[in-house]
């Protein structure tokens, strides 16, 4: 945690040469890396590049379309590639050439249900069932007749985006309930029998909710984006790791 404090710090400090001197470095974008990485770290990182930090969590795609807009930079929990994808749908203009990815991490997605849920496993084939909306009643899994109810944060979330990937689908549930930000998934699980939710790993072990176990490993990267790293920078980030 040390080198990842002193690389943010790097990366903010060099950022930020461009900014008055007073002006506060906006980092905006996915709540998995706030929580797991800038929240923890923030007073360190601020000590390291003598800049102070606004934190401002919302969803991956979201934090990543707020750079072309005038923010600074952008937390990542899912591929720089299936961002850009999903922001070309509605942004296709966008020039997503000058986009800089600095990986820093990586962490793991999983699947809450409700602690009164005994289905406890879900294999691959039947999962993607479920996602795309071919399977939408707990019967089928072995439990009681009950709408399976699929809890994950709006368009643009990093673990949506880091679950179709792997998968190779597009999530299409026909029963839903949208939150603003992934550490809400938890708390709607706990509420909702039926609910199955898209969760951050850490955030679910903080809660009376169940890991539904599965055939894959859902790995999210945690990157930081920005529109203009200097090089040397890069370089510099080698030789640490």
């Amino acid at each position: 945690m040390r080198a990842v404090s002193v690389f943010l710090g790097a990366l903010l400090a060099a950022h930020s040469k461009g900014l008055a001197m007073a002006e506060t470095v906006r980092v905006v974008g996915g709540t998995t890396f706030a929580s797991e990485i800038m929240e923890p770290l923030k007073e360190q990182i601020e000590a390291e590049s003598g800049q102070k930090i606004l934190l401002l969590p919302s969803r991956t795609s979201q934090g990543v379309l707020a750079l072309f807009e005038g923010d600074h930079i952008a937390m990542s929990s899912a591929t720089t590639d299936s961002i850009i994808a999903e922001l070309k749908k509605a942004n296709p203009e966008l020039p997503y050439g000058q986009l800089r990815t600095f990986h820093v991490s990586r962490t793991r997605s999983a699947f809450a249900v409700n602690t009164v849920n005994p289905v406890r496993q879900l294999d691959r084939a039947t999962l993607q069932l479920v996602l795309t909306g071919n399977i939408e009643n707990w019967q089928k899994l072995g439990w009681q007749d009950r709408p399976i109810r699929l809890v994950m944060v709006r368009d643009g979330g990093g673990i949506q985006l880091t679950v179709e990937s792997k998968l190779g689908i597009k999530v299409a549930a026909k029963q839903m309930i949208r939150v603003q930000i992934s550490s809400q998934v938890n708390k709607v699980v706990e509420q909702e029998v039926g609910a199955l939710g898209l969760a951050q790993i850490e955030n679910l072990r903080h809660h009376n909710v169940a890991e539904l176990a599965t055939d894959d490993r859902f790995e999210q990267v945690l990157n930081l984006i920005t529109l203009a790293p200097p090089r040397r920078l890069q370089r510099r980030r080698s030789s640490m790791l």
